[in-house]
């Protein structure tokens, strides 16, 4: 069994000991650490947090221990149910919450479920918050509510209209383009929430016919649930028998976005943050542009290039940040930027709020293949076209990783590193990002070049270079 405790929460497998699986022992641990957290932090006197989940198997019961024991720290908890993470994020602020709790482990197959964290503002709280919350957890320093203050349960079911109605309140959503170009679409929502929200939205957006694939909140992920192209192979099927236009596949909590064009093939989860992005920035208003606010982008440090490429394109300033949401958001808020991400398919729109959100990412990439009048992988090739190749070093335990990472650098010290998150050295347009694992002893490497060959071989060469660093260390013991 699992248990991992991150700044962001708390995630594991269901069942087995407590501290070594998600039990339920854990579930109120953390939930009372966070409560006591929020309480400490807030000006409130009554404390209020929304909570909401995925379709997994394990959330009625996930859900029913964090409800009771928020009751229990003297919580008053807004229960939206079965809802997506972006739609949480949402809520918080909207209920005027000091917090919120999402019941998803997102990508992860069915035996895991996690609780994620937010703040008053509905985003992820940050390393800081998220340490004081395991240190509270660790010494069980929390307090719980006698009787006469026990915290009420108040179950709201409107919030997928409210995120809906948001994005139709986008002045970048065109609804109008959208339903003149009649679109036929097949999604894959691998028996999540997805399926319950991804109609509705597309009915609102004027999306002629929707095709549904594992549309069934049922918790029974028909494969595994990360939006990879090895795991969407029936839905590219079905995109070239149905003869739809594209395919769209969501993870388990719909904060992530992958598309397939009308030839079954993959539009790369690369490129769903770089089209919306070139959307934003083209729709960018004379005004805007007059003004000399520039049309920035943020992605993280191991995302493609492209959308730097993008952003210069419209003059606008392309800023990378450390892996992880929170790390995204932060360097948007100081950049100003317009859009932002990650390349797993995570969409951030701050004008509707700072948090991926693949219900935003899906009426943005229809208006933008609306309004370009041709085919999904007509408008996929319009982009420049980088490779990314993905590899990783299992090490020993004995292993000095950092010291590796510091050879790597002298190394190539005449080139282009940033070392804000692990190594990233540039070669050109080429690069390498070396990142180690924080629960394992592995080095991750991801590599970026104009064709599939020079990715990989650039990834063998570097991984090459880490072994014989290994070969130093072992020599020296």
């Amino acid at each position: 069994m699992a248990l991992i405790k991150s700044i962001s929460g708390i995630r594991g497998t269901i069942g087995g000991k407590p501290g070594e699986g998600f039990s339920p022992l854990d579930i109120v641990k953390f939930t009372s650490a966070f409560a006591s957290w929020i309480a400490a932090n807030s000006k409130n006197k009554k404390i209020k947090i929304v909570v909401g989940r995925d379709a997994r198997i394990s959330g009625d019961m996930v859900n029913n221990l964090v409800l009771g024991t928020l009751q229990g720290m003297g919580v008053d908890v807004v229960d939206i149910g079965l809802s997506t993470t972006p739609t949480v994020e949402i809520a918080v602020p909207e209920e005027q919450a000091d917090g919120g709790i999402i019941l998803t482990a997102s990508h992860n197959p069915k035996q895991w479920n996690a609780l994620k964290l937010l703040n008053e503002k509905g985003e992820f709280i940050n390393e800081k918050d998220g340490a004081e919350v395991l240190a509270l957890a660790a010494n069980e320093s929390y307090l719980y509510a006698d009787v006469n203050s026990l915290g009420k349960i108040t179950k709201n079911d409107t919030y997928f209209k409210k995120h809906i109605d948001k994005i139709l309140a986008l002045s970048l959503v065109d609804v109008a383009a959208i339903k003149a170009a009649k679109f036929k679409v097949v999604i894959d929502c691998v028996n999540s929430t997805g399926g319950l929200v991804l109609p509705k939205l597309l009915d609102a957006l004027g999306v002629e016919k929707v095709i549904k694939l594992y549309c069934d909140p049922t918790g029974e992920f028909p494969h595994n649930p990360e939006p990879l192209p090895e795991n969407l192979r029936d839905l590219s099927k079905l995109v070239i028998k149905e003869n739809a236009h594209f395919g769209i596949a969501v993870d388990p909590d719909v904060d992530r976005l992958a598309l397939v064009c009308e030839d079954g093939e993959m539009f790369g989860e690369e490129y769903t943050l770089v089209t919306c992005a070139e959307y934003v920035l083209n729709k960018r208003t004379p005004a805007e542009k007059a003004s000399g606010k520039k049309g920035n982008t943020v992605s993280n440090l191991s995302s493609t290039r492209a959308l730097r490429d993008v952003t210069e394109k419209h003059s606008g300033s392309y800023s990378a940040s450390a892996v992880g949401e929170v790390n995204v958001v932060t360097l948007m808020k100081e950049t100003n930027a317009v859009i932002g991400g990650e390349g797993n398919g995570g969409v951030i729109l701050p004008e509707l709020h700072y948090g991926r959100d693949a219900l935003a990412g899906i009426a943005l990439f229809l208006s933008q293949l609306a309004k370009y009048g041709k085919t999904c992988s007509m408008l996929r090739s319009s982009f420049p076209d980088y490779h990314i190749s993905k590899n990783k070093i299992e090490l020993t335990a004995d292993i000095d990783i950092d010291n590796i990472l510091e050879g790597i650098q002298e190394k190539y010290k005449k080139q282009p590193i940033n070392k804000i998150d692990g190594v990233k050295i540039e070669f050109g347009k080429d690069w390498v990002h070396l990142r180690k694992s924080n629960t394992e002893s592995i080095i991750r490497i991801y590599s970026e070049s104009e064709s599939q060959s020079t990715s990989d071989n650039l990834a063998k060469k570097i991984m090459s270079d880490i072994r014989e660093f290994i070969k130093k260390q072992q020599i020296a013991v």
